[in-house]
């Protein structure tokens, strides 16, 4: 299973209007080989390393084929809605929330990256967009897009094959994840085999065992 890498995106901090918080998420498209390390693209940046970058969110991914889905929602910003506008580092076709998993493994240029956790979408998208509610659409139509922490660094490349190598969680795409997270009373023991998988990012395996210890005391 392989598609291409359509875009490689990389970007400064800059302010988003219209209060102007720093942010990474304006992109610029690379052309040729870029390195990647844990800590993510050369030449990428994140501004609130709370909740963005760093090893478990070394690249934001994100599928092209979102981008129409949000234009017919948001027709007024049908011009903007292009590849790179939400500040994903990788742009594809053919990989979605439904055909990934928790814990893939895959091989893009000379890297090796893990997929370790769903996007969780925030307010910048509603300000990057200037649509209020961007980012709740976002999150309940479950078009997050996804992040990977890095195996081994390399380099990428727009038109590099993007492969997938191994598999550990074949019942665990992105999709399902999200709808057992976001599940108003989700069953204990299923909250508990989430997180037990394999390649998941440690703060959601804290944080869906917290969430199952919680539901049997209550």
């Amino acid at each position: 299973m392989h598609t291409l890498i359509d875009h490689v995106f990389v970007g400064a901090l800059r302010p988003l209007p219209p209060e102007g918080q720093l942010t990474g998420m304006f992109k610029q498209a690379v052309d040729g080989p870029v390195a990647v390390t844990a800590e993510g693209l050369a030449g990428d940046r994140q501004a609130d390393r709370r909740y963005h970058g760093g090893a478990e969110k070394a690249l934001h991914h994100y599928p092209a084929e979102h981008y129409a889905r949000l234009a017919l929602r948001y027709p007024e910003r049908a011009a903007l809605l292009q590849a790179g506008v939400l500040g994903e580092n990788l742009s594809t076709r053919g990989w979605t929330e439904e055909s990934v998993c928790i814990g893939d493994l895959f091989r893009i240029g000379t890297a090796l990256v893990q997929l370790s956790q769903p996007r969780r979408p925030c307010w910048k998208i509603d300000h990057r967009l200037d649509s209020e509610g961007a980012s709740l659409f976002v999150a309940q139509a479950g078009i997050t897009g996804w992040y990977y922490r890095v195996r081994e660094a390399g380099t990428i490349a727009a038109g590099d094959v993007f492969e997938l190598v191994e598999r550990p969680n074949p019942a665990l795409s992105v999709t399902a994840f999200i709808g057992a997270t976001q599940a108003h009373r989700p069953e204990p023991a299923e909250l508990r085999a989430i997180a037990a998988a394999a390649g998941l990012a440690p703060e959601w395996m804290r944080r869906l065992s917290e969430r199952a210890d919680w539901l049997e005391r209550s």
